[in-house]
């Protein structure tokens, strides 16, 4: 409905303030990025060729597009003299889910559409990826809109979460108030009694409840979440961990006071 492959039968959909209705299909589609389950590469075609596919329909000249190319496979951690000229079968799973994203981002896009990206991805690499794209998220400010089945990963990387139920909006709202207030019994079945208390600590920072003090162990950066500091404490035995600020301590944070904020929503 966004791209407008299916037009809505009422209501408008709107993009930077631009209802959709008023732009030819084809050129709004070529406003959207898109990254798909399986990455979708082109498996005859290089990196470079791929990433570059959309800003060459786009009429992009060469060198600009050789540039954006360089650009994105730097800030997804791949050297480019190294990677732009592989094919995708010469790449990790992870490496060509990388690619797929720098691919949706090339032309620089409005919109970035994800239809459960990382699905076919084990675990390991699914953790890091969904890591990578929080991290271009914030570096690029980009717009993404990400379908998925798996309340963990729409917890991990939304800012905003609609629940969908057969068809209709049912919830619509920042993580926490998911989580803490499911709207209905099919947004509480979604979200699980037995995780939620986990799945809230998953969403505050450390650095919510520093205390002045010192503690033993590894520390933890500020901007870790409070369910890896309580599996810290519980992991070690400890009634709290340290935390650091760019390298330098900033205090602690207790078991105490991790279980204190659990309760606010008991």
């Amino acid at each position: 409905m966004i791209n407008r492959l299916v037009e809505p039968s009422s209501g408008e959909v709107r993009i930077n303030g631009e209802p959709t209705h008023a732009v030819k299909p084809h050129l709004l589609r070529r406003r959207i990025g898109y990254a798909i389950q399986g990455h979708g590469l082109f498996p005859h075609h290089t990196v470079a060729r791929n990433i570059g596919a959309v800003p060459e329909l786009l009429g992009w000249p060469k060198e600009k597009i050789a540039a954006r190319v360089d650009e994105l496979l730097t800030l997804f951690g791949m050297e480019p003299a190294e990677f732009r000229d592989r094919l995708p079968l010469e790449l990790s799973g992870g490496q060509q889910q990388r690619v797929g994203v720098a691919r949706a981002l090339a032309s620089r896009p409005d919109l970035l559409l994800m239809d459960e990206p990382f699905g076919a991805l084990d675990p390991i690499i699914r953790t890091r990826a969904q890591e990578d794209l929080r991290a271009i998220q914030r570096k690029l400010g980009s717009t993404i809109m990400l379908v998925t089945h798996d309340m963990d990963e729409a917890i991990r990387l939304g800012d905003r979460i609609a629940v969908m139920d057969g068809g209709r909006l049912v919830q619509y709202g920042p993580p926490e108030e998911i989580v803490a207030a499911p709207a209905t019994a099919f947004v509480a079945d979604m979200v699980g009694d037995a995780e939620r208390p986990m799945r809230l600590l998953s969403l505050i920072p450390v650095s919510d409840l520093v205390e002045p003090g010192t503690a033993e162990g590894a520390p933890l950066p500020a901007e870790a979440t409070l369910r890896e500091a309580l599996s810290a404490c519980l992991w070690t035995g400890r009634e709290a961990v340290p935390v650091e600020t760019e390298g330098a301590p900033a205090g602690r944070v207790t078991l105490a006071a991790i279980r204190a904020r659990a309760e606010r929503h008991a």
